[in-house]
């Protein structure tokens, strides 16, 4: 799994990302979005699901309350966004049914709240806020 380190300027290039990570995903892949407040994880999420459902103008609320939000890809195959910030203790995302469907694609934000729980084939994309608070940086791992 290589690291690649991409300077994104704006939320259009977080987007522009975020479709191009989508291309790459198969059913059975779990994305880790990880990052602190702001950093650009939900922006990120609603990207690779605009693009894997082929949906520009999907409404897609971050989950921070609903915890997992589900859609659809026109092939059928389901899309499942998380976050897990508001998780207490990691047991709890058994509760949350994201690994019942081995074919699904997860998105989860705030994955080091319940990191030993999470399965499938994992990529990770980190994103940071650089000190001159200009764009934001984006590490992937795929």
């Amino acid at each position: 799994m290589g690291i690649e380190r991409i300077f994104l300027a704006d939320d259009a290039a977080t987007a522009a990302l975020g479709a191009r990570l989508a291309a790459l995903l198969r059913p059975g892949d779990t994305v880790l979005l990880e990052g602190g407040l702001g950093a650009g994880k939900t922006t990120l999420a609603r990207a690779l699901i605009r693009t894997l459902t082929n949906d520009a103008a999907l409404d897609v609320p971050s989950p921070s309350f609903a915890l997992v939000q589900p859609y659809e890809t026109p092939d059928g195959v389901p899309v499942l966004h998380a976050d897990l910030y508001r998780i207490g203790d990691p047991r709890e995302v058994d509760e949350l049914g994201l690994f019942d469907r081995p074919d699904a694609i997860v998105l989860v934000e705030w994955p080091e709240r319940a990191r030993d729980t999470l399965s499938g084939s994992l990529r990770s994309v980190t994103l940071s806020i650089p000190d001159t608070r200009t764009g934001r940086v984006a590490e992937v791992a795929w």
